[in-house]
């Protein structure tokens, strides 16, 4: 049980490393801005830190036992949760509106698809650990 949690927690881990990669990448070479959505961050310690930890708590939804031969279904769906959670709390608090809105038309796909990949690292690398 120790190696699938901390198969799913590393998994998360890295999933949100790559998802952080993404989206400072995509700010930095002007692709948000094109697509009209004003999400910049900079790549700190204090930005990367937290979306590490909450993407590894996260990941730790696949240790429940549903669609365990579908890994990439089982990480998309995984995904939706923290995806949810940004639309309906993050974003708000951010003063984003609800599904970030405010930041961009495009904002809530943006997300959705690198959570995406965020969820299908995530299981991919728990499926590899187990």
């Amino acid at each position: 049980m120790i190696r699938k949690i901390s198969g799913a927690f590393t998994g998360g881990a890295l999933g949100a490393f790559i998802d952080s990669v993404n989206i400072w990448i995509l700010g930095q070479v002007g692709i948000t801005a094109w697509l009209g959505i004003k999400i910049h961050p900079q790549f700190t310690g204090s930005w990367l830190y937290p979306r590490l930890v909450w993407g590894g708590i996260w990941a730790l939804l696949l240790i429940l036992p549903f669609y365990r031969q579908r890994t990439a279904l089982r990480g998309i769906l995984m995904s939706l949760v923290p995806t949810t959670m940004m639309f309906v709390m993050v974003f708000p608090e951010m003063g984003l509106g609800i599904l970030g809105l405010k930041a961009g038309l495009l904002t809530p796909l943006l997300v959705l698809l690198l959570n995406f990949i965020y969820g299908l690292v995530a299981s991919f690398w728990h499926k590899s650990c187990a």
